[in-house]
This record gives structure tokens, sequence and C-alpha cells, in this order.
């Protein structure tokens, strides 16, 4: 699905502004209010637009420590252990991997001793072989996606000497 520049201006105000009715949005961008909303359910039906709700801080929530645990596999037993992963309220993302292991979660802890629990409730799951943890120390590029938007909108204006694809 190709967003164009409009999509991208429409994004952008999603994504800064997020409190923002679509009324406001149209006025900003000077289009029609019908319009706005025609391409925010078009963005959401074709996956663009995944979520609307806040976004959380596990800091804020008493777990400050994040870390990356690599999770060796039994071989055959890849679903098994995701879909048990997923009752670990501590993981916040898991997904499958190449490369060192099978299996890359993202865990929130409130502290060392707390990470070390979540892990050893991992190591005891079947179909767990081992972990691996990597412990973060500091945020260098917090969460973002308007970078990238932007480049794809970049991607699909008309060059200054051609016409708009219809």
């Amino acid at each position: 699905m190709a967003v164009d520049e409009l999509d991208t201006r429409i994004l952008r105000l999603l994504i800064e502004q997020p409190r923002t009715s679509v009324r406001e949005y149209a006025r900003i961008l000077g289009i029609a209010r019908g319009t706005v909303q025609a391409r925010i359910d078009r963005l959401e039906r074709d996956g663009v637009i995944t979520s609307t709700g806040p976004v959380l801080s596990p800091a804020a929530l008493g777990h400050p420590v994040l870390a990356f645990v690599h999770v060796e596999v039994t071989q055959g037993h890849l679903d098994e252990v995701g879909d048990a992963l997923a009752a670990v309220p501590e993981i916040v993302e898991a997904f499958s991997i190449t490369g060192g292991g099978d299996l890359l979660t993202r865990v929130v802890a409130r502290d060392a001793g707390h990470l070390e629990d979540v892990i050893q409730r991992l190591i005891q799951l079947p179909g767990v072989v081992r972990t691996r943890t990597e412990i973060a120390l500091r945020e260098r590029v917090p969460h973002r996606l308007l970078p990238l938007v932007e480049a794809v909108g970049r991607r699909t204006r008309p060059a200054p000497d051609r016409p708009a694809r219809p």
C-alpha cells in the first residue's frame, strides 16, 4: 500500500498530536474533514495504523529495568513456548528470530532480582533449552516511526516535471 504525501501529513499529525480531533486535523491541513476521516479509515483498514491507544511507560509502572532475553527452544516446540511466554506479564514483546536463539523477548522488571526471577521462570518452561540476557543501559533512539513515514512519503511524491500518478 502506497502512502502518499497527504497520508504522511496526516500520520505526522496523528503521531505528534494524538488527542486532536479529526475536525482540527482537517483545519490544520486545509482539507475537508471527510477526506481526513476517509484517509484515516483506509490507513487503519490497510494495517498502516494498528493502534490508537496510549503509549505506556514500564518505568513509570515500576519496571525500570529493560532486558532482551534470547530463548533457545527445543526443536518443534516453538509455538508452545511462544504461547507460554504470552502468560508472563513482564514479557512485553516476543519475536521468532534467526541467528543465536529461536526467540527474542523484551522483558521489563522492577530490579535485577526481579529480572532474575523472570528469567528463572522462563528457564523452567517446557521446551526452553537456555536463555541469554542483555540488559539495556540507556535508550539511545526511542521507538519512532515518523522518520520512516516521511521517507516512504517522499518516495511516493511525483517528480516536479511529471504529473502525479492516478
